[in-house]
């Protein structure tokens, strides 16, 4: 008799998706197969998301979904991640129907769980290894690699370190051996992501450790890009930028900054104002040509008003970032900033919100302008699916899901299997994206 068929559905960041791929894995080792299609498995597995209230909304409504599909067909439902880790109380009192509750400590127990066997539950969030099976999901030729988990950071709005406590660095040797069997199976660009890649290593003592990581990934033969996302301002030092020059290394830097306005930037628990911020931006320029830098931001946090936003305002004007973020503050049960109310209405917070993507948009598109007629490397992701004539693909200036894309021409006998990276000309761009055509 075959196995029953399971669709893994991932809600939130990167991370939750290393996590379903590990899941995946697990699952791989007892002969289930997957859909894609929930209303054609036998098992829903749902990975969720509990970082703000939005996440929270979309993982309700697919916990619906899939007890709809339970009451017509009788699939089993399993409810996964951060947010059955922070409110599995609640949440199962609210759906008794669901079959399982596993949070962030026990994805390595996926399958006991699917087939009803008992286990050990973990007494901290599950940090995979390079031994742990995985069943990547990104398109061919690039794949995240989480380098930890957790955080050990106090910002006032965040409840990360509530739903995975402390941060927790991989060793070295694994994450190098895990990029060097991807490198192996056709990856060539490698992104590093956790809750604060920068703090890499300082749990255990060591200084300049994601510099040092960078530098032995780039001694991995069949790895040609190597990009890590969201890093603290305060951590970027002159060991990381020296590291950066290597030409493996992606000149990208993904920089949370916040806020501007020095009064909120004190309440949200950070440390680097407006001021050092821009410092910071010109040092990075300066020893790293070419560098490209993303930001986000949050608007409406408590104490946010006409003041403060305008600072703010003429932060972004003067930083001129590559790629922005921005998201209206959410309110978190258990956080510092929870106690702080929260007086700026939503109304003010969304046209903010729209202000900042307004001038960003400006400052982007004179960017992307500048871009036509060069001829960059770009590493081809696969087909358009709105189109069968273009093909997608990504400079080293834009890390995937959150930046913008290259759209190449498809041409004639397209090999989908050959090399990802290719020479493409820039023939024209809009605010995000870029168009271009290979060069022979």
């Amino acid at each position: 008799m075959p196995q029953p068929a399971i669709a893994l559905i991932t809600f939130g960041c990167a991370k939750n998706l290393v996590d379903s791929e590990v899941m995946l894995g697990y699952l791989g080792t007892g002969g289930y197969h997957f859909v894609k299609d929930p209303a054609q498995a036998d098992i829903i597995v749902l990975n969720t998301c509990g970082f703000i209230q939005p996440s929270r909304d979309e993982a309700d409504q697919a916990i619906q979904e899939a007890l709809a599909q339970k009451a017509k067909r009788g699939v089993r439902v399993i409810v996964t991640g951060c947010y059955a880790e922070r409110d599995r109380g609640l949440l199962a009192a609210r759906y008794p129907a669901v079959d399982a509750w596993i949070g962030v400590k026990d994805f390595d127990k996926i399958r006991a769980v699917v087939e009803g066997q008992p286990f050990r539950p973990g007494e901290r969030t599950f940090l995979y290894g390079h031994e742990s099976p995985r069943v990547l999901s990104t398109p061919r030729g690039w794949a995240y690699l989480k380098v930890s988990e957790g955080c050990s950071h106090d910002c006032t709005f965040c409840a990360i370190p509530l739903i995975k406590g402390r941060y927790r660095s991989r060793p070295a040797s694994s994450i190098v051996e895990e990029a060097r069997r991807l490198a192996e199976g056709g990856v060539r660009e490698i992104v590093l992501i956790s809750q604060d890649t920068t703090f890499f290593g300082r749990d255990k003592g060591r200084s300049n450790g994601l510099a040092r990581l960078l530098l032995d990934l780039a001694e991995i033969p069949d790895l040609r890009w190597v990009r890590f996302l969201y890093g603290y301002p305060e951590e970027i030092t002159d060991a990381l930028l020296d590291a950066m020059n290597h030409p493996k290394i992606c000149r990208y830097l993904d920089i949370p900054f916040q806020h501007a306005d020095p009064g909120i930037v004190r309440r949200m628990g950070r440390s680097v104002p407006g001021g050092r911020a821009l410092h910071l931006l010109d040092q990075i320029r300066a020893r790293l040509p070419g560098a490209v830098v993303r930001t986000s931001l949050i608007v409406g946090f408590p104490g946010e008003g006409r003041r403060e936003f305008a600072a703010l305002e003429s932060f972004v004007r003067s930083a001129r970032f590559d790629h922005l973020g921005i998201f209206a503050y959410s309110r978190e049960e258990g956080t510092t900033a929870f106690g702080l109310g929260d007086p700026v209405p939503a109304a003010a917070k969304e046209r903010r919100r729209a202000r900042i993507l307004e001038i960003q948009a400006g400052l982007a598109a004179k960017a992307q302008a500048g871009r036509v007629g060069q001829v960059l490397e770009v590493l081809i992701e696969g087909s358009y699916e709105r189109s069968d004539r273009l093909l997608v693909g990504r400079t080293r200036f834009q890390a995937p899901e959150v930046d913008g894309v290259v759209f190449v021409e498809r041409p004639g006998g397209w090999d989908p299997a050959g090399e990802p990276l290719r020479s493409v000309e820039i023939v024209a761009a809009d605010v995000y994206d870029l168009q271009g055509r290979f060069v022979a």
